[in-house]
């Protein structure tokens, strides 16, 4: 049996590969374009990060998507070593706790109703007394494990980086087994997309995240971040609402924009390297005009990455007269909606 690329591998037709003699290669898995590795960031926001880090506050980013906000925090993480991130991805249901910790009180409650029934059923209800046909033993064995609240809290990136500051002896019961050698150290806390929280949400933090402490009522317990190992704290923003006055006060602030062809052209390189065969300059070109006519979802620095990868692996040449029709099947990594991939189909260079 043979194998070949996989861009034209399945054909759609019920054919089995077996039956054509071909098999199913090994996945050649691209670079991984959300690596801290080869991130590059520029003078204006490394500036933004080292005053973020000198005076403790919180680093808020803005920018259109695929700019480069959300893996700076892996850029972070990575240069100073402190392994990924711990990430809490803002929804429009999400309050302030659920940046510390999540307490499943339902899955908590029903337990304690099972408990109790199977409690009540080891009891002989007429008499009030165990039943005599089992021994002391056999009933200390069967009776249900007393239920523990910390079983029902589960804490999230916040929550997780302020008990990581702290020595492991004082917070080996709150962590799992696999967090709870690792203290104490500083973690890069990612809080992506906050303008999708309700508009609360931020005002409510103000406290916590100036202080880094927050409360388990559950427990009765505080639990406040080490001075020393305070957690690096990078918030993104899609400027899809405006946040609260109170909290821009409290955060260094960066705009992040769009790369120009020269900067696109610098990323492209340090993230994959293209070989020789491929005219960057010229695909970048392709690239930004392409940008340039989509309405819906304009293609970032990702989207880029991905396409310059099958243009390298289909070998196509865009100097070729005949590129247009040739890469009409990459488009698929660049238009996200059938409106978009309707006016790249009609796209003349």
């Amino acid at each position: 049996m043979t194998k070949r690329s996989t861009l034209n591998l399945y054909q759609g037709d019920g054919t089995r590969l077996a039956d054509r003699g071909e098999i199913l290669p090994p996945l050649e898995k691209p670079v991984d374009f959300t690596s801290g590795s080869a991130y590059l960031a520029d003078q204006g926001l490394r500036d933004a990060v080292n005053v973020a880090l000198t005076l403790g506050d919180p680093l808020l980013l803005t920018g259109e998507a695929g700019c480069g906000k959300t893996q700076l925090a892996a850029s972070i993480a990575y240069e100073f070593d402190l392994g990924p991130p711990l990430v809490f991805n803002a929804k429009s249901t999400s309050g302030a706790r659920d940046l510390f910790y999540r307490y499943d009180s339902l899955r908590h409650f029903h337990d304690i109703q099972v408990r109790g029934t199977r409690e009540l059923k080891s009891v002989d209800i007429r008499r009030l007394r165990p039943v005599a046909s089992k021994t002391s033993t056999e009933r200390r064995a069967e009776r249900p494990k007393p239920v523990n609240v910390l079983d029902y809290i589960d804490f999230q990136a916040l929550g997780l980086a302020v008990l990581l500051s702290k020595p492991p002896e004082e917070v080996a019961a709150y962590l799992k087994p696999r967090d709870r050698d690792r203290g104490p150290r500083r973690s890069v806390v990612l809080i992506d997309e906050i303008d999708k929280a309700p508009r609360d949400l931020p005002n409510d933090l103000l406290n916590e995240i100036e202080e880094m402490e927050f409360t388990v009522p559950e427990i009765g317990k505080r639990f406040q971040a080490e001075a020393g190992y305070r957690p690096i704290v990078i918030i993104t923003s899609n400027t899809e609402k405006n946040l609260p006055e109170a909290f821009l006060r409290r955060c260094i602030f960066y705009h992040i924009e769009f790369p120009n062809r020269q900067r696109l052209a610098e990323i492209v390189r340090n993230r994959i390297n293209p070989s020789d065969r491929l005219n960057l300059e010229e695909a970048i070109d392709w690239f930004l005009k392409i940008r340039e006519k989509l309405r819906d979802k304009k293609p970032g620095t990702a989207e880029l990455l991905a396409w310059i990868t099958i243009l390298e692996r289909a070998e196509i040449d865009l100097a070729d007269p005949g590129a247009v029709e040739a890469i009409a099947f990459t488009y698929a990594t660049l238009a996200k909606t059938e409106d978009d991939r309707k006016l790249l189909r009609d796209l003349k260079f």
